[in-house]
């Protein structure tokens, strides 16, 4: 594949190796040979196999758990492609860790996700590629184009055959109010109602249900974010949906981060399925009957491909 002078090379970090396969099958590319290993001290070590002077390089890592180490194996990569005289590199980030940091909560806080935006753009990174932003302005972070693609439209077809012949029975719920913009957008595709819950959290990954503002007696329920963590959030918003009388709930993320008592909360509390994307990899033990996922490598391939070509992506938001 090469539209104009320069080839264009998919490398993958530890994170996502098996994303970025996807991705290079659907674009009928072989994977660039690299290694990301560890020192004795454990430090981390990066060896790429293959020139790559002159080459469009996409480098697919996500940065979650263990978010520090899988965030140095991206910025090491970057620097090992910048020194290696690639043409152009893209920093292909599924899943974009530290992205709730994005502001200064109570005084004497980082903000983390300012500083892992300048660590990227400090590394050689000419461009980002990633999906659903925690909070879409960091964008402005960055000094680099950034490509922030959208979960929605991978998730709608799903909820529009699932619920076939009874949308109009079908509204969508936002877990708090820093959701709603999401939310929103997410049931104007599936053209239905929106309902919000109001929660306050009175520490990190600790959450209480207020209100629940809308109707959702006798419906059948989405409970929208962009993420889950510990699952707290949305089993909380599960249960006050059904002590509601929401006739069913299930659940719609874009990425599974699923830490600590994650699974364990998804099983218990009335949720029908969690649908997530594949933009973390989950091990084996975190794959439930509950948790169904969507698979978007080939959307960050057709990103690939229209930011290689040097092609409009807007097409993709829709």
């Amino acid at each position: 594949m090469n539209l104009h002078g320069r080839d264009i090379k998919i490398f993958a970090g530890n994170a996502s190796v098996k994303f970025a396969k996807e991705m290079a099958n659907y674009l009928g590319l072989p994977m660039g040979k690299s290694e990301v290993s560890h020192f004795a001290d454990g430090e981390t070590s990066v060896s790429i196999s293959e020139s790559s002077r002159g080459s469009d390089v996409f480098v697919v890592q996500s940065t979650g758990a263990p978010a520090n180490e899988n965030l140095m194996e991206l910025l090491l990569m970057i620097d090992a492609f910048k020194r290696a005289s690639a043409g152009r590199i893209t920093a292909v980030m599924p899943y974009f860790g530290y992205a709730r940091q994005d502001r200064k909560a109570k005084s004497r806080e980082p903000i983390s996700a300012r500083l892992i935006a300048d660590l990227i753009t400090t590394s050689g990174a000419d461009r980002v590629l990633t999906m659903d932003l925690h909070s879409p302005q960091i964008q402005g972070f960055f000094n680099i184009p950034v490509d922030h693609l959208l979960g929605a439209p991978s998730l709608v077809p799903y909820y529009e055959k699932k619920f076939e012949g009874r949308l109009d029975n079908l509204v969508v719920v936002s877990p708090d109010i820093g959701s709603i913009g999401r939310a929103r957008e997410f049931a104007k595709r599936l053209n239905v109602p929106l309902a919000i819950i109001d929660k306050r959290r009175s520490a990190a990954n600790v959450s209480e249900v207020m209100n629940l503002i809308g109707e959702v007696k006798g419906r059948d329920v989405i409970i929208y974010d962009d993420l889950i963590d510990t699952a707290g959030s949305i089993c909380n918003g599960v249960e006050a949906v059904l002590r509601q009388g929401a006739k069913s709930v299930c659940a719609a993320v874009t990425h599974p981060v699923l830490s600590g008592p994650a699974i364990e909360n998804i099983s218990l509390c009335g949720v029908e399925e969690v649908v997530v994307l594949d933009t973390i990899e989950l091990p084996e033990e975190k794959k439930t009957e509950k948790i169904k996922i969507i698979q978007v490598a080939t959307v960050f391939a057709e990103a690939v491909a229209r930011i290689y070509s040097d092609k409009s992506m807007s097409s993709l938001f829709f």
